[in-house]
């Protein structure tokens, strides 16, 4: 009797599983397409701003939002998606939404990476404190959106 509850059990977990997987388009997160980041609409004008970003035409979301790495990469969209995915069921998330310290750690390291022989020469400056690409760049992925969950630019005017 027992082994039947628990095959119940398994199955049950199994099948809302897999119906949550499909409804939610999971398998969509596992490709490079941008299209994927925008099946939530909280994720809308993050895409929109990307669309009109002169980085449409190298790279795609994965490229600044996840490590160089197979592991790094997967790890990160697991964790990503698992984060979302609750935070989105719940609906215990800011609006707009906000870049994590570490998702932001890892696009600042994509900047670096691509643009590895400019970032060596800025780093030779010595400064009291890092310097850092999305501090100074903070609309080039999302262009609309220059400052929504980054360090605020100073005016340009002064």
């Amino acid at each position: 009797m027992t082994a039947i509850i628990v095959g119940m059990l398994v199955g049950i977990t199994i099948g809302i599983g897999a119906f949550t997987f499909v409804y939610a388009r999971g398998g969509s997160y596992l490709t490079n397409d941008p299209v994927a980041c925008a099946n939530c609409h909280v994720m809308n004008e993050q895409y929109d701003g990307w669309v009109k970003s002169s980085h449409r035409l190298v790279a795609v979301c994965n490229d600044c939002h996840t490590p160089h790495n197979v592991l790094g990469k997967y790890a990160t969209k697991a964790l990503n998606g698992f984060l979302h995915s609750y935070a989105f069921t719940t609906g215990d998330f800011a609006e707009p939404i906000r870049i994590t310290d570490r998702n932001r750690r890892i696009t600042e390291d994509a900047c670096r990476h691509c643009h590895h022989d400019l970032v060596l020469q800025i780093d030779h400056h010595k400064s009291a404190s890092p310097l850092l690409c999305i501090r100074c760049h903070t609309g080039v992925g999302h262009m609309e959106l220059a400052n929504i969950g980054s360090i605020p630019q100073k005016d340009k005017n002064r």
